[in-house]
């Protein structure tokens, strides 16, 4: 049952007919709870309670797979608002940006543009970007856009998923740039030829990527709100004396607030990432296809 309804909920993450519903009527259902609202100005009321209980932010203006490069320049310029927000607010958030809502699919050249214009107005505040990592035929592609861009800007991170074959010589690849890499499990649906079809099998890459990231000394955000994870992990990073300062754990707006609560008050850097936007679908999707669990939260609003 729990296979049937994450295979569901990942279909319906890339269903374009029910994307536009989902835009019409607005943030139903209990989306709420992960997703920050549909205006910047929501989402910064958001990051401010964290900032509040110690916790830091990454924004994300939520959007992917544009295939006009009218609706990637509007992405770029919301982001671009999203940035100047942050900074005029002065709230402890970085920007987190999918590329293909920047023009990936449309052309290489686009998206680079577009990722530039953000870098640059990131780099204006001293600011930084994550480009985040999507589903496996965007992995190479983004890849090659961080490495171009890391020849101008140090401000720019990405992301590795522990689902994925390749991920531990791409973790090896990235050391070359001292690469600043949010390390996650992988949340979308990829056959069996490109990605580990067992959990336990993600789960020890997962480990294993992080362990590797962290003893070549370079700055790995630890994706998760699992408290396994989390146990093991940290007598890791005390035996081999790996600073705070070296890492942060990075959990989703809405999920897990007790171990994020917990973490923070430990003293360890907490950054939640908070999405907003109107084209929330995909990414609600995704998170009900990650912990089924959720399902029953949405269905409870149903009948509120």
């Amino acid at each position: 049952m729990e296979v049937l309804l994450r295979n569901t909920f990942q279909s319906l993450a890339k269903n374009k007919t029910a994307n536009q519903l989902a835009k019409k009527y607005g943030l139903r259902f209990g989306a709420g709870r992960f997703v920050a609202g549909d205006s910047i100005e929501g989402a910064i009321q958001s990051v401010k309670k964290l900032n509040e209980e110690k916790m830091v932010a990454m924004l994300n203006y939520l959007g992917e797979y544009v295939t006009s490069e009218t609706a990637a320049t509007e992405a770029t310029e919301n982001c671009l608002r999203t940035l100047d927000a942050i900074h005029q607010s002065g709230i402890r958030s970085n920007l987190s940006v999918k590329l293909t809502s920047l023009g990936m699919d449309i052309g290489t050249e686009v998206c680079m543009s577009n990722v530039t214009r953000i870098l640059e107005r990131a780099e204006q505040y001293g600011n930084f970007v994550r480009l985040e990592m999507e589903d496996y035929s965007h992995c190479q592609p983004t890849l090659d856009l961080y490495r171009e861009m890391r020849k101008r800007f140090d401000n720019v991170g990405t992301v590795i998923q522990a689902y994925l074959y390749r991920s531990e010589k791409d973790i090896a690849d990235l050391n070359q740039w001292k690469a600043n890499v949010r390390l996650v499990k992988g949340a979308y649906k990829e056959p069996a030829e490109v990605a580990y079809p067992d959990k336990q099998d993600v789960d020890a890459n997962y480990l294993k990527i992080i362990k590797m990231h962290l003893l070549n000394g370079n700055y790995a955000g630890i994706a998760t709100h699992d408290d396994a994870v989390v146990e093991q992990i940290l007598p890791f990073i005390r035996e081999h004396g790996i600073t705070n300062t070296q890492f942060e754990f990075q959990m989703l707006y809405g999920i897990r607030t007790d171990l994020q609560k917990r973490l923070a008050n430990e003293g360890y850097t907490v950054r939640v990432y908070v999405p907003y936007g109107i084209d929330w679908f995909g990414y609600f999707m995704r998170r009900l296809a990650e912990r089924p669990a959720n399902v029953w939260f949405v269905l409870k609003n149903l009948f509120k």
